[in-house]
């Protein structure tokens, strides 16, 4: 009897990022036992930035962020799916996925991943201390601030949700980022943005400073004194009974000027395949298994994951749930920005998140941030 084909995985380390995958593993190799799937996990930190050459040589699949399929497209990294994949596959599912959650693994003729996770910043709050102390929610800016005042506001502001949350008041201050392939941003609507988001965090606690997405739905979840946060990326384990001490109830963002909801930026996570992968027909298949829409609305949902699949995100028992976190939220994602994917886009989102960040923490001539950032995106479009 021949060995079982083995197949080792990397993913990010959160009940949504690690869990689902272990558990569709598992499925997997008992519906197909020739084929067993060791899953490991990084941190959220080393997701974002971690190189993707020095991953593929030790791992057969990659849980990745879109940002990188620029430099995996140059690199030659990853396999590409639209050629392992079964045709009657691609297809059947072309349709069925999260704003441009599929289409922002598409570059350069390709398709490097496929979505199975989606996600955008939203809002989220406590839904009972609202009522216990006769908070409404802030509907614009200046509604915003004044519960901040209070010291009852909380987002998440390390670097890289920095120059997010940047990007988004971008679209409320001009044009937004990135306009044209060769233009950043507009000086002045940058930095009104930059000195809008300063304000806004000097009101808040300064843990918030050290806080991404999971650390500040983790204090919420946890302790009463925050109430509200405007915008960070959303996580609807929060939005299940039994996950943390409080459910957390999740929205669309709030209008920032005039009525509409401003543009927050995509996020999600794609599933890959290595280049260097010795057995892609079986992690093929378990990609199909995986992103296929039945597998997302149910085992991978069930299992805490936060599906890519359009179907997953109407479907009525995870909107149950969730306390209708994927019906409430679908707008952000529906609209949301998709950042750049050029192969230096990288090291430009990793060196500008520390530039916004500093600006945070101590203050200065937004200005000469602008000028500073406008610096970093001319050298990493030139390399």
């Amino acid at each position: 009897m021949s060995s079982p084909i083995l197949l080792r995985g990397i993913t990010w380390n959160h009940s949504r990022g690690f869990l689902p995958m272990v558990a569709t593993a598992q499925r997997f190799s008992e519906i197909h036992p020739d084929i067993q799937i060791l899953w490991e996990r990084r941190s959220l930190q080393e997701f974002a930035d971690y190189p993707l050459e020095d991953l593929v040589r030790k791992f057969d699949l990659l849980v990745i962020d879109h940002p990188f399929v620029g430099q995996a497209a140059r690199d030659r990294v990853l396999a590409p799916l639209d050629e392992a994949l079964s045709a009657s596959f691609a297809n059947e599912q072309a349709q069925d996925w999260v704003g441009e959650s599929h289409s922002s693994y598409f570059y350069e003729g390709h398709q490097w991943a496929l979505a199975i996770d989606a996600a955008a910043p939203v809002s989220a709050w406590r839904e009972d201390l609202l009522g216990q102390e006769h908070i409404q929610l802030p509907e614009r800016w200046e509604e915003l601030v004044t519960l901040a005042r209070r010291g009852r506001v909380a987002f998440p502001s390390i670097p890289v949700d920095s120059l997010m949350n940047f990007y988004m008041l971008c679209f409320v201050t001009g044009e937004g980022p990135f306009p044209l392939p060769d233009t950043f941003v507009n000086c002045a609507a940058g930095s009104e943005a930059l000195a809008m988001l300063g304000a806004l965090v000097k009101l808040c606690p300064p843990e918030i400073l050290t806080w991404n997405p999971i650390a500040t739905y983790e204090a919420m979840a946890s302790r009463d004194d925050i109430v509200y946060c405007p915008f960070a990326y959303g996580y609807s384990n929060y939005a299940r009974t039994g996950y943390a001490p409080y459910v957390l109830q999740f929205g669309d963002v709030r209008p920032i000027r005039g009525s509409k909801p401003p543009r927050t930026t995509l996020g999600g996570t794609g599933l890959a395949i290595s280049s260097a992968c010795l057995s892609r027909e079986a992690a093929s298949k378990y990609v199909e298994y995986v992103a296929s829409a039945e597998c997302q609305k149910t085992l991978y949902f069930q299992s805490g994951g936060q599906p890519g699949r359009l179907s997953a995100w109407h479907d009525e028992e995870a909107n149950r749930l969730t306390n209708n976190f994927f019906r409430n939220t679908l707008p952000a994602l529906q609209r949301a920005y998709l950042r750049p994917r050029y192969p230096g886009y990288i090291e430009f989102q990793d060196r500008a998140s520390l530039a916004v960040h500093e600006f945070l923490c101590m203050g200065g001539d937004a200005r000469k941030v602008m000028h500073d950032l406008e610096g970093l995106f001319e050298r990493s479009r030139a390399t």
